[in-house]
């Protein structure tokens, strides 16, 4: 006899035990647990809660995350697919990108989704869904996380653009600017209208607010070429505005070129503010109200990862500041 105590030996189970469970060979087995195999989904999934139940080591499973951007190229959009990817690829993850800012392009895509191969979430970048083209996500089946723009019901990273718009105007109202302009986005573009009547209320409210007179409405577009028009409707103006509030560095930075180009002295003449802070935006000397465009992209992806783990995923607003440069300056006299 000895003292000793009887120790319990737990011996893990081994692959033939899942593949009894399960109904399978163990060879099926093996596949079943490795991603890109040929296995149907439902001896898949059978095979993974026979192991999980077995407590046999199961791979966290890959996933497919598609996600749709107006202009991918475009430094906003890229930012924020550069987050996601960021987080995608670090969980072993794939991404689908799919460009939907060409209108017959993204009627193509609406109209072909249902047949394209599967993905398990999607992320929609500041587009806005019409009814039509939600009835077509909500019909896949899968979450949906929104970075920017709105879609009802849906969790959605983004920031307070209207508080962000205010703080750009107030702060040229502080430097003592009355009458400031707007350049805006197209209001009648559809995927954007969120933010373009989130800061084009935030420019009216810090105006009136501040009992200052609200200057000339100037609605181009999103790009440089829409700065560079912005600034020819304002040179055609019978007197020039000295502050302008941008709805973009993009805009802004064209703006602030043919301006000069035209003689007109930014900031000495024309004091010009934008939003994003675009990577250009401190090359220019910009003034801008900046904003997080990669960590919006970054938690997207996390929310969408903890949707398809079972979690609630959280809506997120991201804090803006105001970075002052030397695009802006007191009025002349």
């Amino acid at each position: 006899m000895t003292d000793e105590p009887v120790r319990e030996v737990v011996r893990r189970a081994g692959v033939r035990r899942v593949a009894e469970l399960a109904g399978v060979s163990p060879a099926t087995v093996s596949r079943a647990l490795r991603e890109g195999t040929p296995v149907s989904p439902g001896t898949r999934d059978r095979v993974r809660r026979a192991a999980a139940s077995l407590g046999y080591p199961v791979p966290a499973r890959a996933v497919t995350v598609a996600v749709l951007a107006r202009f991918p190229t475009r430094w906003f959009f890229a930012e924020a697919v550069a987050g996601v990817e960021s987080v995608l690829s670090a969980g072993g993850h794939a991404l689908q990108l799919h460009n939907v800012g060409d209108p017959a392009g993204r009627a193509h895509f609406f109209a072909t989704l249902p047949v394209r191969g599967r993905a398990d979430g999607l992320i929609v970048v500041a587009s806005a869904i019409d009814d039509a083209e939600r009835a077509v996500l909500d019909a896949l089946d899968v979450p949906i996380v929104v970075v920017g723009g709105e879609m009802p019901g849906r969790p959605r990273i983004g920031i307070d653009d209207r508080a962000g718009a205010r703080a750009a105007v107030r702060h040229l109202v502080g430097l003592g600017h009355d009458g400031v302009a707007l350049v805006s986005f197209d209001p009648d573009e559809a995927c954007g209208q969120a933010t373009t009547r989130d800061r084009g209320a935030g420019w009216a409210e810090a105006l009136d607010e501040s009992g200052r007179a609200r200057g000339p409405v100037l609605e181009v577009g999103a790009d440089v070429a829409a700065g560079d028009a912005a600034a020819g409707g304002l040179l055609s103006l019978p007197r020039l505005p000295t502050a302008v509030f941008a709805m973009s560095d993009e805009v802004a930075l064209g703006l602030v070129r043919t301006l000069r180009r035209a003689g007109v002295d930014v900031p000495g003449q024309v004091s010009v503010v934008g939003f994003d802070d675009h990577e250009m935006a401190a090359v220019a000397d910009l003034t801008t109200i900046a904003q997080p465009v990669r960590r919006q992209g970054e938690l997207a992806a996390r929310a969408l990862l903890d949707a398809l783990d079972g979690a609630a995923p959280e809506t997120a607003e991201l804090p803006t500041r105001l970075v002052v440069r030397g695009s802006t300056a007191p009025p002349r006299g």
